[in-house]
């Protein structure tokens, strides 16, 4: 499972900034040959925060991964409704590979409530405001179980994807 937060945002507005945009567009290419420790991760379930007064973000953030592959987003999670989103994830049945987009405010809380460990990845335990570029990943074995200590943290180089940041659990 990975998790990033949502693309740069604009000074106002619930959408993306121009940068935002090029990096909705960049995880086009960056996701569908992703290569975790030798094993390619493409996303077969995308979710997203369902778009509220204040944020499209997260759903425009996938929308051109979405659309290049052919993967529907599940919009159907408010920001704050973290229980059923971990519901979701730990107990239905949903793809393989799960790409989640969220506001980075509670990325902390998803992080520990599927089983990994904000304050082993991120600094204080918080995702960073000014921090766009970086992807959670949580690993689980064959049961759905998480891992404990699999938890990465990676930092988003287009050009030579990827590399791990932060010092947190680096292979």
């Amino acid at each position: 499972m990975l998790i990033i937060r949502h693309a740069e945002k604009p000074d106002s507005g619930t959408g993306l900034s121009p940068a935002g945009e090029a990096r909705a567009q960049a995880y086009v290419g960056y996701f569908q040959h992703l290569m975790l420790n030798g094993v390619e991760f493409r996303p077969d379930t995308l979710i997203a925060t369902a778009d509220s007064p204040n944020s499209a973000r997260e759903r425009l953030t996938l929308t051109p991964l979405s659309q290049a592959l052919g993967v529907p987003i599940d919009l159907r999670f408010s920001n704050t409704d973290l229980a059923s989103l971990v519901h979701l994830l730990t107990s239905e049945a949903h793809g393989k590979s799960v790409l989640i987009a969220w506001h980075h405010g509670t990325l902390p809380q998803i992080i520990e409530a599927l089983g990994g460990d904000p304050h082993a990845l991120l600094p204080d335990g918080y995702w960073p405001d000014n921090v766009f570029d970086a992807v959670v990943a949580l690993r689980y074995d064959h049961d759905g179980k998480f891992i404990p200590g699999s938890e990465q943290l990676i930092h988003e180089d287009f050009a030579n994807p990827p590399g791990l940041i932060w010092g947190a659990n680096s292979q």
